[in-house]
């Protein structure tokens, strides 16, 4: 049974940590190498470029990474440029803009976009995430979503905990209007509720969980049905140009899925150091908040949570008609990719 992020509270933590290094997603797009653009391969490959994010968000890809397979794969033929996403709305303009060919997003957000033009497909679930909820400071007399009305709000919107934010109003009766909310990155949030400058944030871990060990921030509502699920998404010119890079790398993530639930000790630390956070937060995130252990196949289950979200995207003026949300949804997956996965391939 997952924990609740409140039980967080009892986690012993030795020192506190520094916001830029405990979030790791301080800006909205940080490479970890210069990108290249992408070329026509005469290596065997259909490209000698392929660009790709990392996000402590998606522990999937932190373990690729810090693996080294797909540059095991591919070796010196195709050159692997790893950039640093801080949410799913700075992978979503990173895909828009043809930055990388393959991003991490909340089901949310790769529905948002797609929904107003962007050329992307979901080719893989990365993961079922209890990511999101709702934080006040440590002395705030604030209890429930209800006494919400008439305060500020942190979220970035676009990702998962801002539409975590708008369900929760809406299922208490909260009218929209009457909470200002602001639009920070999740660490921007994080360090606007600590300072006070904000008196509720709706984020995302592994910050969450480090707020509140090492901030004392409290959790007035964490409701797991409200978070949709991560995915994997790609821009449709490189899966058009570059199937066979994407075969590889979805091959990646179904190794790693494979190594996460047989490792979950090593999958935390490696979260731990990417994120710069105290392992014990990192360990409650991957063991209690994440379930991998998931049919990586887009279909049935993320469009049933999709379909909920959806109409919030209209309502919020986020996408014009529902229409575009229904085209959206009944275009949004490629599941070619991931049934063909093959976990050994990279090895």
């Amino acid at each position: 049974m997952r924990k609740k992020l409140a039980g967080l509270a009892a986690i012993a933590v030795a020192a506190s940590l520094l916001l830029a290094g405990c979030a790791g997603e301080g800006s909205a797009l940080a490479p970890a190498s210069t990108p290249t653009p992408s070329g026509k391969a005469s290596t065997g490959w259909s490209s000698d470029t392929l660009n790709i994010d990392f996000a402590t968000y998606n522990p999937l890809s932190l373990i690729i990474k810090d693996k080294g397979w797909l540059e095991t794969k591919f070796g010196s033929k195709v050159t692997v440029n790893w950039i640093k996403s801080a949410g799913s709305s700075a992978a979503n303009l990173a895909l828009k803009a043809g930055a990388i060919d393959v991003g991490s997003t909340a089901g949310s957000a790769a529905l948002l976009a797609r929904s107003n033009g962007s050329p992307i497909k979901a080719i893989d679930v990365y993961s079922q995430p209890n990511w999101a909820a709702i934080l006040v400071g440590k002395n705030s007399k604030i209890t429930s979503v209800a006494d919400l009305r008439g305060k500020t709000v942190a979220a970035a919107k676009g990702t998962d905990p801002y539409f975590f934010l708008l369900q929760a109003l809406d299922k208490f009766k909260v009218p929209l209007d009457s909470v200002k909310i602001e639009n920070l990155a999740h660490a921007d949030g994080k360090a606007a509720l600590e300072s006070g400058a904000v008196d509720a944030w709706s984020g995302l871990d592994p910050l969450l969980s480090t707020s509140i060990v090492t901030a004392g921030s409290k959790d007035i509502y964490d409701n797991p049905s409200f978070n949709s699920y991560g995915l994997l998404d790609a821009t449709e010119p490189f899966l058009t140009k570059s199937p066979d890079l994407a075969q590889a790398v979805v091959d990646a993530y179904e190794r790693a899925r494979a190594y996460a639930i047989k490792y979950p000790a090593d999958t935390s630390a490696i979260l731990a150091k990417a994120a710069g956070i105290d392992p014990s937060i990192a360990s409650n995130v991957i063991e209690n908040r994440t379930k991998l252990d998931i049919d990586p196949v887009p279909g049935s289950k993320q469009t049933a949570v999709l379909k909920v979200i959806g109409p919030v995207f209209v309502q919020t003026g986020d996408v014009a008609t529902q229409s575009d949300i229904d085209t959206a949804l009944k275009s949004l997956y490629n599941t070619t990719f991931v049934k063909k996965a093959d976990p050994s391939a990279n090895g």
